[in-house]
């Protein structure tokens, strides 16, 4: 396996996020890439997980009040990069910025299993978009 950096989120990274962004179908976030820039350039932790050759083949954006709770907004590995620790390194990454936080994770359907195989737990929560409100 080559080896992967995990390091902070540049503005020059956006670019191949929302490319990966775009592969998964995660078309709010393409469509609304001024906000997506935005939320990355303020959130922390924001990482990139980079391959070995320079490509962005990853990356996580979290919020944290640094105390309690560790946010991942959004985590996402290259669909043929999957499967090789790369999201576990992201989150471990993140979360050793923020050692006395828990974590807690946005999911969808696809990627439940993924989440209770390592041993999270479901909670329960509500969304409206800003449209909704």
């Amino acid at each position: 396996m080559e080896a992967i950096q995990i390091r902070s989120f540049h503005k020059n990274d956006f670019d191949s996020i929302q490319h990966l962004n775009k592969e998964e179908g995660w078309d709010g976030l393409v469509q609304r890439g001024e906000e997506t820039l935005c939320s990355l350039l303020n959130s922390e932790p924001a990482l990139v997980a980079v391959s070995e050759d320079g490509e962005v083949i990853g990356y996580l954006r979290g919020l944290t009040d640094g105390a309690l709770t560790l946010y991942v907004c959004e985590l996402l590995v290259k669909e043929g990069e999957r499967s090789q620790g790369i999201a576990k390194r992201l989150i471990s990454t993140a979360h050793e910025c923020y050692p006395d936080t828990r974590v807690e994770m946005l999911a969808n359907q696809q990627s439940e299993s993924y989440y209770s195989n390592h041993g999270y737990r479901a909670f329960y929560g509500f969304r409206k978009s800003s449209e909704e409100m």
